[in-house]
Parts: C-alpha cells; sequence; structure tokens
C-alpha cells in the first residue's frame, strides 16, 4: 500500500546560496518598490479624474501600498538575518509530498517518521 507523506526540504547554507537568496530578497524589494510607485501613481490619476469616491478610493490605495511596505519590511529582516547566519546553516526552503511504500510488518514510527531531503547547491546532499 502506498501513502502520501509531507517531506522537509532543508538547504545548507553556503556562499553560493547565501548570494542567491541575497539576490532573490533583493528582487522582491524592488518589485514591491514598483508596486507603490505605481499604486501612488494610479490613485494621483483616478483622484484627477473624479470619477470615483476619493475617500474610498484612498483608503483602498492606501491599504493596498500599506500591504506592500510590510512585506518589504519582513525581507528587510529576512536580510537581515541572512546576514547573521552562519554557512552550514540548515535552512527550511518547503515541504513537498512523497509516495511512501508501507507493508504487513513495517514498524510503524519508522517508516511514518518526518524525512527530509538535505540540498548543498541546488544538489541533493542527504535524505534522512
Amino acid at each position: 500500500m502506498q501513502l502520501i507523506q509531507t517531506v522537509m526540504v532543508k538547504q545548507i547554507l553556503t556562499e553560493q546560496s547565501k548570494q542567491q537568496m541575497f539576490e532573490n530578497y533583493q528582487e522582491k524589494m524592488l518589485q514591491l518598490k514598483k508596486e507603490s510607485d505605481q499604486l501612488q501613481f494610479e490613485l494621483k490619476r483616478l483622484e484627477k479624474t473624479k470619477t470615483f469616491s476619493p475617500g474610498e478610493l484612498k483608503k483602498q490605495f492606501e491599504k493596498e501600498i500599506q500591504m506592500r511596505q510590510e512585506k518589504a519590511k519582513l525581507l528587510e529582516f529576512q536580510i537581515e538575518q541572512l546576514h547573521i547566519l552562519p554557512l552550514g546553516s540548515e535552512l527550511k526552503e518547503k515541504e513537498v509530498q512523497a509516495l511512501v511504500e508501507i507493508n504487513i510488518g513495517d514498524v510503524w514510527n519508522k517508516r511514518m517518521g518526518q524525512a527530509t531531503i538535505i540540498i548543498k547547491d541546488g544538489k541533493i546532499e542527504e535524505i534522512r
């Protein structure tokens, strides 16, 4: 019989992966900045047309801009933490689903324990 099991994927922090993560965070920060600027531009453009209720419109746009600013703050925190982490640290990257074959007589606790895949520089280093 086969069961679906959640498998943890962790990444070992190397100089290469650290740089790649930093660049990824920077790209996300830039994207959030562009989106915020675009929202502010659209708000000003729509305010000039006066076809919408200015109070409600402004509130909605400010809410969207605030959401992006909060995401940017989170990314800044993640960048700070990335600089603090020593090389060789294991970072949780994601969880994936795997099929596990079980048979009569298998020890349940050993078969259904949390499996982990360790990745180093994009290659599978270890399966625990």
